[in-house]
């Protein structure tokens, strides 16, 4: 059941009447629910033509948005065909499609679209929105979006939210801006306080779980610069610990591949307190020891040390980048699983973890504990409206992110309440 739209919600969907309409600012704020609601106003009375809805990847898009429609609309009026990537919605049908790189934009190259929906839209390459915009040709058509806040150099926000003709901005005030260099576009600036319909508890719990530039990005709505340390509530006196609890379940044994470089694993569990744990650590760097180690002799090592401590991991998580060891592994009878690599939401959840306590590191595990403090953006990547850490000293982090990252879908559900973890 979908409450009725209110307030900043309901004027968002009244002033959504450019060419392009753009929700931005912070998580649950009500971004979502009243940009669909706008295209579903859109569906209904659009000229005809083909419409498009876009997300991250097809599967994103499935849990963002198509999943939420199915449950608002029901079955006979919001379909899914994941085989075709079509989305029967209310008697129309919706061509679905993935941006997660440049060569996404052959997707749509060579369409005529009456209308859009774009969810993250500040995650995808700016290539493909700038044709997704000359595919927008049919009299009439109109783009309905979100996004969460990023860098302040974002193509984004320089090329086309400071430019928008109506801005409903964070605190509410509308600004009508008149001036040549404003593009037929209409945004609406959300803050976390501007959903009515959450709880004051619920907005302090999931305050919480953001520190630093999350928190201002993802709770405040600011588009703001990733600068200084990462994990910056990463504080050893809280999560480094003497001892292990029970562990329910070890999650994974997450590897950073290195020859030149550090070789980094790591064994993450779920401890019967409802957090995580970074158990053990296993670490080969050839500039301190006895030089690079093969393929074949790293698989040998990593899984006897594995072996030797007793513990059977779900999964093996390796480096996107070591192709040739996941084929030593296999070799080896060691099914593994590629790292989840999504660089910025692996450094985010780590981050969220911290901050709750919900994710501890046994003291044993030296090298990370002492790689973490260090862990920093790149400033010269940041000055270009990207996110991206500095690649020094980062093994036992990379290996880190990598483990919570493609495990999530495991352990989310069974941590314990941030306001109990903390």
């Amino acid at each position: 059941m979908v409450n009725p739209l209110v307030a900043k919600q309901r004027q968002s969907v009244e002033l959504a009447t450019a060419r392009l309409n753009i929700w931005d600012g912070s998580v649950r704020s009500s971004k979502t629910i009243s940009s669909l609601m706008r295209f579903l106003r859109f569906v209904r009375t659009a000229p005809p033509g083909p419409l498009l809805m876009v997300g991250k990847t097809e599967r994103t898009l499935k849990r963002n948005i198509i999943d939420p429609l199915i449950e608002m609309l029901g079955k006979k009026r919001c379909q899914f065909n994941a085989g075709s990537g079509e989305l029967h919605l209310l008697g129309r049908v919706v061509y679905v499609a993935g941006a997660y790189n440049e060569g996404s934009v052959d997707k749509i190259r060579g369409l005529s679209l009456v209308g859009a929906y774009v969810d993250e839209v500040s995650t995808m390459p700016e290539s493909f929105w700038t044709m997704l915009l000359t595919r927008l040709s049919i009299p009439g058509a109109q783009l309905f979006g979100t996004t969460n806040p990023d860098g302040p150099q974002h193509w984004l926000l320089v090329n086309y939210l400071e430019r928008a003709r109506v801005h409903l901005d964070i605190d509410g005030q509308l600004h009508h801006i008149d001036s040549p260099d404003t593009l037929n576009l209409h945004r609406f600036s959300f803050k976390l306080a501007n959903n009515p319909n959450l709880t004051a508890e619920y907005i302090a719990d999931v305050s919480a779980e953001f520190t630093g530039l999350w928190y201002r990005r993802l709770i405040l709505g600011e588009w703001c610069l990733a600068e200084g340390v990462i994990w910056e509530s990463w504080d050893p006196a809280r999560h480094v610990v003497q001892q292990l609890p029970p562990i329910a379940q070890w999650l994974c044994l997450a590897m950073d591949y290195g020859t030149t470089n550090p070789f980094h694993a790591l064994l993450i569990g779920l401890g019967v307190d409802g957090r995580l744990y970074v158990g053990h650590e296993w670490r080969w760097d050839s500039k301190k020891q006895r030089g690079a180690l093969t393929d074949a002799e790293y698989s040998e090592r990593v899984r006897a040390w594995v072996t030797s401590l007793g513990i059977t991991p779900s999964y093996v998580i390796v480096d996107p980048s070591a192709k040739s060891f996941r084929v030593q592994l296999h070799r080896d009878g060691q099914t593994s699983t590629l790292a989840d690599n999504e660089v910025v939401d692996g450094i985010r959840d780590v981050a969220s973890l911290f901050a709750t306590g919900r994710l501890l590191v046994h003291a044993s595990c030296k090298e990370l504990i002492k790689e973490i403090p260090g862990y920093a953006w790149d400033p010269d990547a940041s000055e270009k409206g990207e996110d991206k850490p500095l690649k020094v000293a980062d093994h036992g982090c990379d290996a880190l992110r990598y483990g919570v990252r493609t495990t999530r879908n495991i352990w989310h559900g069974q941590l314990a309440p941030p306001s109990k973890a903390a």
